[in-house]
Parts: structure tokens; C-alpha cells; sequence
């Protein structure tokens, strides 16, 4: 398969990777590459973790870090672990190597919160949704818009997203400045402010421990080194073959997680555009908004473990 000015030997295309909806794995990198413009828009620079369905949704899945053998179009990033482990992971800064993740079986697109210039620092802050079983979406839809309004009074851009599967992803922006820990203690203050406004555990709740929550759980923990999210219009591994769709905050009331799918992705961007075109554009400084949430200030100070980036690439003009 040519793609630009690469060849990617795509092996099995016809192999169904989602039976359901009879989607193959060539119709899965099909999709991937007509939607690489607005994809790598979230998946560039980033380390990339490799969760692999080899035989589709209905096979065994496995998760590798270390990336193998691959084509110089295909990035890489050396890390080092705090525990003195260390990996290589792939960078997919192109559709040709978008395409060949998915050729290995990545169905999804898991990445850092950070990108190869400095891993250690995120440039976005997450509040992920978890509904639990008896957990309406209408719930999900709830929070997000009050997690909008503590945003918003923050002065934070936030850009919605379904999961694609059972939850609620909001993404703010931020400037690389701050380590995980710091990030992660100001999203669990916000957090709490969310669920405070709520007022009501059935609904929202920030409880850690999974067997005492009734509610929604408000997620700040995925701002953490080393956790991954399925990136915006990442497919996920359903029956159905949803994905991660962004989505207009006018629309996030009355929003169905099921409307997004491998097959109908491409006519909704042709319709609305991609929702996220110039998000990173908006990072805001955590560090002046610390008082807001009445924490002590932000500290920048940190000695990272010894990361280096051995080889990534980019588009042109990228």
C-alpha cells in the first residue's frame, strides 16, 4: 500500500477484525489513513503503546512497549522507568506509520499525556468519566457539562470526547511545565470541585476505592507518567467498532457514544469538521491557577529518570 512516499506491506486485509459490523483489518487501516490528518494531530511526538489484537476483537490481545523491528518512517523513543527498567517505544508521527501500527493489530491508539521533547511533563490535563454498572450516560453527560463550568471559571479550553466505549473524556490543554504528580494533584482538586457541585455520591464521585463508589466516578488519576488514553478517534475494541469521537460542547447533552463508528466517522468530519483542529494552540500555565483551587503552588522542580528520544520522524510542515 503506498502511503505518500512510503511503502506498507499490509499483510491479511481481508482478515474480519469486527465481525459484528464485518470490518477488516483493511477497512480499519483504510479508516486510519483517511483520517490521519486529523488523528496524528494527537498521536505525534507522543510514545506510543502498542496493544495488539492480532485476530481482531474476538481474539486475545496482548501489550507491548518495546517496539520491534520496523521501517525508518516508524520513530522510536528510549525511556527509562523509575524501577531501572527502560524500553523503546514507537513514535507514529505519519500516516505510513499509523498505518503500519494498525497492520501489527493496533486497533486502538494508546499514547502518553506527554510528548518526546520532555515525557516527564504533560501537555494536557484529563478528566476521565468512568461510569460503573447502573451508572446512566445521562450521568456522564451531567458531569461533564458542570466539569465544563469549573473549567471555564479556570480559564481552561476543554475539549470533550466520548471514550468509545462507556465514559467521558475531557482534555484541557496546558503548557509542559509541570511533572505528572503536579498535574494529577491539580486535577484532583478539580476533581472534588466537580463532585462538590454535584452534590450527590449517586451521581459523581471522586471515592479511590472501586467497592465504595455509587456514582460516577470523576477520574483524575489517568495524570499519571506512563498511563495512556485512547486518543481522539481512536477506534476501541467493541463489537460494534466504536470511536473516540470529539464532540461540540452543544451537543454533549444530548450525545450517544453509539453514533460513532468506524463507518460513520468519515461523513461526520465531513459535516463538522475536526472539533479539535487548533486545540493545541490553546495550552493554558497551570501554575497562576493553583489559588484558584486554593492548593499550594505548583512546583516545577524535577529530576527525571534518563529518557532520550533515539530517532522520530515528521511530516513535512508538521
Amino acid at each position: 500500500m503506498r502511503i505518500g512516499r512510503h511503502e506498507v506491506a499490509i499483510s491479511n486485509p481481508d482478515k474480519l477484525f469486527f465481525p459484528g459490523p464485518g470490518v477488516t483489518k483493511g477497512d480499519l487501516v483504510e479508516y486510519y489513513v483517511n483520517l490521519a490528518p486529523c488523528a496524528l494531530n494527537h498521536v505525534r511526538r507522543r510514545p506510543f503503546h502498542m496493544k495488539r489484537y492480532p485476530n481482531g476483537v474476538e481474539g486475545e490481545f496482548f501489550h507491548q512497549k518495546r517496539v520491534p523491528s520496523h521501517p525508518d518512517f516508524v520513530g522510536e523513543l528510549f525511556v527509562q522507568f523509575p524501577s531501572g527498567h527502560s524500553t523503546v517505544f514507537a513514535v507514529v508521527d505519519n500516516a505510513a506509520a499509523l498505518a503500519w501500527v494498525i497492520n501489527l493489530g493496533c486497533i486502538e491508539l494508546h499514547t502518553w499525556h506527554s510528548r518526546v521533547d520532555d515525557v516527564e511533563r504533560p501537555d494536557y490535563l484529563l478528566i476521565d468519566l468512568d461510569p460503573s454498572e447502573g451508572n446512566p450516560w445521562e450521568y456522564v453527560r451531567e458531569i461533564a457539562l458542570v466539569v465544563k463550568e469549573v473549567m471555564d471559571e479556570l480559564g481552561l479550553a476543554s475539549f470533550p470526547k466520548t471514550s468509545g466505549a462507556t465514559g467521558m473524556h475531557i482534555l484541557a490543554p496546558i503548557k509542559p511545565e509541570l511533572p505528572f504528580p503536579e498535574v494529577r494533584r491539580f486535577a484532583k482538586a478539580l476533581a472534588e470541585e466537580v463532585e462538590r457541585r454535584i452534590g450527590d455520591q449517586d451521581v459523581a464521585t471522586t471515592t479511590w476505592k472501586v467497592a465504595d463508589r455509587r456514582g460516577v466516578f470523576v477520574d483524575f488519576g489517568q495524570n499519571a507518567r506512563d498511563r495512556t488514553i485512547a486518543s481522539a478517534y481512536s477506534v476501541r475494541p467493541t463489537p460494534d467498532a466504536r470511536v473516540s469521537a470529539p464532540l461540540d460542547w452543544k451537543e454533549v447533552g444530548r450525545s450517544d457514544p453509539a453514533r460513532f463508528t468506524v463507518q460513520t466517522m468519515r461523513k461526520r468530519v465531513d459535516k463538522v469538521g475536526d472539533l479539535t483542529a487548533g486545540m493545541w494552540r490553546r495550552k493554558a500555565s497551570l501554575l497562576p491557577r493553583f489559588d484558584q483551587l486554593d492548593l499550594p503552588a505548583g512546583d516545577t522542580t524535577f529530576v527525571p529518570p534518563k529518557s532520550r528520544g533515539r530517532r522520530w520522524t515528521s511530516e513535512p510542515g508538521r
